[in-house]
């Protein structure tokens, strides 16, 4: 993936400049050099012609020509395929990429609420394959393809009602959805299950979410939602609260904050559920900040993003004794609300239970449900991307 501001090869005559940006996010044709060249450009000229490289070396007879340079990366072109053939893990994105999709998802905000009628995935199938329960995910995917003109093939809770019940493997039910579909969209009980789907479809594979392993798009529209809200993604300080060991989402979140400048991470949890060391080891090899507390208050009034988790007992097993011990310790609700700086936020992957009291709902630095509410931008975009690219 190209990283540069700069083009690989670019021709310029006298009268015409004509180049493919393959960093823009559309394909620019010019006709006049200096009518058309952006503002942020600079050309001193010389003679006819010009021909030059990433370093910018110059041909003979070549006008002379300090740079072209361009906001946008050389990566994205309207057309131009999407640099991930499926989307399964946070550590995939790099900050170049994130940014480009939250422009996209930019667009399709504006899409989903003034052109209902869009057609940019007609004749399209999306399978979503869940093995384990889901409202949001399922239902903002479903909403997307539909949003964008496509059509949804759907299995609830496959781990009962699919033939894996019957001892079909997940290779096999992977093999045989991908004859149905253009694009399977996917959550499974098992760690490692979206890396093993994506190894054997041909088509692209999004991991909705791989028991305690990660969810990525839950990731992605957490980042959108931290932009959004505070307008900023560098010189944070953002608290991880409940339970860190089994939360998915919250393992996730911390591989693309350790993408961002100046970053401060804060986890909260009971002593059951703190965040594993193999996330700890990658921020600190990152050179992220991290910080255990017990002090919720306290971290609640130097964050800028109080990001609450719910106590998961699914991943307890019989063990129901440690999750009573964690359940009801850290809560989110108006005393802490009282703590927290003005422009900071509360964020919830949701469900929630019992850890943000519902009288916080009316604060308007309740941003749960608007994060919610992203998650469909954050996957029309995806969608689209994967499927007919930028």
């Amino acid at each position: 993936m190209a990283s540069s501001s700069l083009f690989s090869t670019c021709t310029l005559d006298k009268g015409s400049f004509g180049f493919k940006a393959i960093g823009f996010k559309k394909e620019l044709m010019c006709s006049h050099l200096f009518n058309k060249l952006p503002a942020y450009s600079r050309v001193l000229t010389g003679v006819r012609s010009m021909k030059w490289n990433q370093n910018q070396h110059l041909s003979r007879n070549a006008l002379k020509c300090n740079a072209l340079e361009f906001e946008n990366s050389l990566s994205f072109a309207v057309g131009k395929k999407f640099q991930l053939d499926d989307v399964i893990e946070a550590q995939q994105f790099d900050r170049e990429v994130l940014s480009s999709i939250f422009d996209v998802a930019r667009e399709m905000e504006k899409i989903e609420k003034k052109s209902p009628g869009s057609q940019i995935l007609k004749g399209y199938l999306m399978a979503t394959l869940f093995y384990e329960p889901s409202t949001r995910t399922r239902l903002s995917f479903e909403s997307a393809m539909k949003h964008l003109g496509g059509e949804v093939l759907t299995t609830e809770n496959a781990r009962e009602f699919s033939s894996a019940a019957k001892g079909e493997t997940l290779e096999d039910t992977i093999r045989t959805i991908e004859g149905y579909s253009d694009i399977i969209v996917m959550r499974h009980f098992e760690s490692g299950a979206a890396k093993r789907a994506a190894a054997t479809a041909s088509i692209p594979i999004i991991n909705a979410g791989d028991g305690p392993g990660q969810h990525p798009t839950q990731a992605l529209l957490d980042v959108y939602t931290i932009e959004r809200e505070i307008g900023k993604l560098d010189d944070i300080k953002v608290g991880l609260v409940g339970d860190l060991a089994n939360g998915r989402t919250v393992r996730s979140l911390a591989y693309l904050l350790a993408k961002y400048q100046n970053v401060k991470i804060y986890f909260v949890s009971p002593d059951v559920v703190k965040m594993k060391d193999d996330i700890k080891d990658y921020l600190t090899s990152k050179g992220v900040e991290w910080e255990e507390s017990a002090d919720l208050m306290e971290v609640a009034s130097k964050c800028d993003i109080v990001y609450q988790t719910r106590i998961q007992k699914e991943r307890f097993g019989e063990r129901i004794d440690l999750y009573e011990e964690a359940r009801g310790k850290y809560i989110v609700n108006k005393d802490v609300m009282k703590v927290m700086q003005k422009h900071a936020v509360v964020m919830h992957p949701l469900p929630r239970l019992d850890e943000i009291t519902v009288d916080v709902d009316t604060d308007p630095r309740a941003a749960y449900f608007r994060q919610a509410k992203n998650g469909l931008y954050i996957r029309m975009a995806l969608l689209k991307l994967l499927l007919v690219g930028w």
